[in-house]
């Protein structure tokens, strides 16, 4: 009587986990941001400022997150006549997954897997980032999502605000995390608290 119940608890196990990856995840970001603005901007007009390597059809996506997260912290775009220039940076690579148990120890057969360092993946700052190769058998690496943005005066050309957000997770759903990356390095504008903080954000993966 108990062999016929595993298949339908292993069935039961399999919808949960599938409905489970339909809700609302949180999303952390490792942010640091910098300023010297002491209030919004008046007006507060923006233009993004595309580098060379992003004056692509594939990166309008991208743009189009940084738009939406700069209109909820209350930035409209001017291209015309713009107070701010604001430059997106993105990168999407991957980094080893420390595991203290893989395989049959601390740190395996040949010492730690952060020895290899490095993470690899297409970096929107132009080119591809540099890392290592892990072995055969190690974890499955960390998604690895980052973002950044930059804004200078646009009458001056000094720079006004600095901000970043790292994401790592075994999940990743692009390009939407990039706009919860967005959101959360915007956290605080124009006044962010000092140094890196951790900024969670709920979001729903799309189906």
């Amino acid at each position: 009587m108990t062999r016929r119940w595993i298949p339908a608890l292993l069935l039961c196990a399999a919808v949960a986990t599938l409905a489970g990856c339909s809700t609302t995840r949180v999303v952390e970001g490792q942010v640091q941001s910098f300023s010297t603005l002491a209030a919004v901007p008046s007006p507060a007009t923006y233009r993004i400022d595309r580098l060379p390597s992003q004056q692509t059809p594939a990166f309008d996506a991208i743009a189009a997150l940084a738009e939406q997260s700069l209109g909820r912290i209350g930035l409209q775009r001017d291209d015309a006549a713009p107070k701010l220039l604001v430059q997106i940076g993105v990168q999407a690579g991957t980094v080893p997954r420390y595991d203290p148990y893989w395989p049959y120890g601390p740190h395996g057969f040949y010492g730690p897997y952060r020895a290899y360092g490095g993470w690899y993946g297409r970096s929107w700052h132009g080119g591809w980032g540099g890392g290592g190769l892990w072995r055969m058998g190690e974890p499955t690496p960390l998604h690895r999502r980052a973002v950044s943005l930059v804004m200078r005066d646009a009458a001056t050309q000094a720079s006004v605000y600095e901000t970043s957000a790292v994401h790592e997770d075994v999940w990743v759903a692009d390009p939407a995390v990039f706009g919860i990356l967005f959101d959360a390095a915007l956290t605080g504008f124009p006044k962010p608290s000092g140094g890196p903080r951790q900024v969670r954000i709920p979001f729903a993966p799309p189906p």
